[in-house]
């Protein structure tokens, strides 16, 4: 009968033992008790032990530690092979040993120098090899708090050359230029490699027992202390992307409102007729003839008209006596000229637009004409320094110092305020009302409809032309400005079923020359319509004219322009 020496089993006749070595031993896999290499079998970790760690020997040579020599060649014809008992201890240490293989442990399989079963598949022969080139091995002892197992100190070991031979032989193909790499547990402290967790964790436990009895506060102290350098890292970031944020938003408004220093009406011109140029839509003859235009209209002061729309109001007027029958009445301003954009102020020109529209309503009404007999209507660049003068007379210093005391040459965009400061300063009496928020339901401002239709239809002024339906009236069309564009008001609906609707002129639209033809209908009035539905901006401003300034009055509001108001509806 035969005994196996790997696992122990015992009562097994010859053809068992093959069995047994070959179903339990040899096809399961199997992990090289030395380093961490495993998922072999049997024959495999052999070759391995033979040829990666071939060179292991301990320190103690009193004890000792089996080593694999190389596969020795068997016959061919043999369907079994012998494996050869190899023992070599020391008398002292056989009881030692005899322990260990009570309990093994897979990662600490030492190679028991135990009798092995002949006839095996594959043959192995064990012999003691004492005259290889000897390892460290670190000596332990579990009652002085060193590891209980053997312990290597195994440094990166290369499957070379002389290797491929006999791992192609095992199936464990192995290149010339592979290197494989294998580790041992190893302590985090002190650095010591063992060969077993267990071991490790009782060193742990026995020499850096103080690291592990560290105080709690210490510990707590120390993640308070971590916790709040990651929370000021994070404050840190985020100020600067709030900084960062704030300079993009800053460098877009000052882009949005023409104060990003690219040039004024004049720059922006010639830019867009070079551009016009170079594309092949302008040829260089008119690009000249332009261009020497441009300058004497900017030597002059005055709008070369070239943007302007006459005989609107007119038109209007004529096209409501005939038809509106849906209308219960229509109330017209003074006659006013549209102008709209141009290539020299496309985006930010309307505030000069609709002065410009107001402006050319004032000179051709009698109350106004005397005082203004000798201003014609100015061009945006003259508008912007009849402005500057206005701030150097000592208006609106606020709004000066926001625009640094000048406009020309740049595509400010002005508003209510700069519109009133102007007027003010050309003795027109003039008012800011302030429609702060809705006051209607969806966000609508019925309120400002109702102050318009009070507007237009009280007064002497109303009601003196033709048809009571149609009044067109004397009074001067309104300076309207919300969020991001300003229009012109230059008249009222009031319809039969009692709702309202605005008439305005916009300086972005150019096809206003379409209301001038005959066979104008209500399609082509939709460009200038406004109803309450459509007007849902979160607030409005409005200047109204309403007659002149002596010059103490001029003054007086001079003085108190420090500080604008308005008045507020509600």
């Amino acid at each position: 009968m035969f005994t196996c020496d790997i696992c122990g089993q015992s009562g097994l006749s010859e053809p068992d033992m093959r069995t047994h070595i070959l179903i339990v031993h040899e096809e399961n896999e199997r992990s090289c008790p030395i380093c961490n290499l495993s998922g072999i079998s049997y024959d495999e970790l052999m070759f391995h032990i033979e040829t990666a760690h071939s060179e292991t020997k301990p320190v103690d040579d009193r004890r000792t530690v089996c080593s694999i020599d190389k596969e020795k060649d068997s016959n061919s014809s043999l369907q079994t092979s012998r494996l050869t008992q190899l023992k070599h201890k020391a008398p002292e240490h056989t009881e030692f040993e005899m322990d260990r293989m009570k309990e093994p442990k897979p990662e600490e399989l030492q190679l028991s120098c135990s009798a092995s079963p002949s006839n095996c598949v594959r043959p192995f022969r064990q012999n003691l090899n004492r005259n290889r080139e000897s390892k460290r091995l670190i000596q332990s002892n579990t009652f002085n708090g060193h590891f209980s197992g053997t312990v290597w100190r195994l440094p990166e070991q290369k499957l070379s050359d002389k290797n491929d031979k006999g791992s192609k032989s095992n199936g464990l193909c192995v290149s010339s230029e592979e290197s494989v790499k294998f580790y041992a547990p190893e302590c985090p402290f002190c650095g010591l490699i063992g060969g077993s967790g267990e071991d490790l964790n009782e060193h742990v436990k026995t020499k850096h027992a103080e690291v592990l009895e560290t105080p709690q506060k210490e510990c707590a102290l120390a993640d308070r202390r971590f916790a709040q350098r990651l929370q000021e890292d994070e404050e840190k970031q985020r100020r600067l992307l709030e900084t960062k944020r704030e300079q993009e938003e800053f460098q877009k408004l000052q882009r949005q409102h023409g104060l990003d220093n690219r040039g004024g009406y004049k720059q922006q011109t010639t830019h867009n007729m070079e551009r016009a140029v170079a594309r092949g839509q302008m040829n260089p003859a008119e690009y000249h003839r332009k261009r020497a235009e441009l300058m004497e209209t900017l030597a002059v002061g005055e709008d070369d008209g070239r943007t302007r729309t006459s005989g609107l109001m007119k038109a209007l007027n004529e096209y409501y006596q005939r038809n509106g029958t849906e209308i219960r009445h229509v109330y017209l301003c003074a006659e006013t000229d549209h102008y709209h954009a141009s290539v020299g102020d496309k985006g930010w020109g309307c505030g000069y637009r609709n002065f410009q529209m107001l402006f050319s309503s004032l000179v051709k009404m009698e109350q106004y004409k005397r005082d203004l007999h000798d201003i014609v209507i100015p061009c945006i660049p003259k508008v912007q320094s009849m402005m500057e003068e206005a701030w150097k007379d000592g208006f609106d210093p606020q709004g000066a110092a926001h625009f640094k005391n000048t406009l020309r040459g740049t595509r400010a965009w002005i508003g209510a305020t700069e519109i009133y400061s102007l007027l003010t300063f050309l003795r027109i009496k003039c008012q800011i009302v302030d429609f702060h928020h809705p006051t209607g339901p969806s966000d609508t401002h019925p309120r400002l409809f109702e102050w318009l239709r009070q507007y237009y239809s009280s007064g002497r002024d109303a009601g003196l032309h033709l048809q009571p339906r149609v009044v067109w009236t004397n009074k001067s069309p309104i300076y309207l400005q919300h969020q991001g564009h300003s229009r012109t008001i230059v008249g009222l609906e009031e319809r039969n079923n009692g709702t309202l609707c605005l008439l305005i002129f916009d300086p972005g639209n150019q096809e206003m020359q379409k209301l001038l033809r005959r066979d104008v209908t209500g399609v082509n009035l939709r460009m200038i319509r406004r109803f309450i539905g459509s007007m849902k901006h979160k607030q409005y401003q409005i200047v109204a004219v309403n007659g002149l300034l002596s010059v103490e009055e001029k003054n007086a509001r001079k003085h108190a322009s420090a500080v604008l108001t308005a008045e507020k509806v509600p």
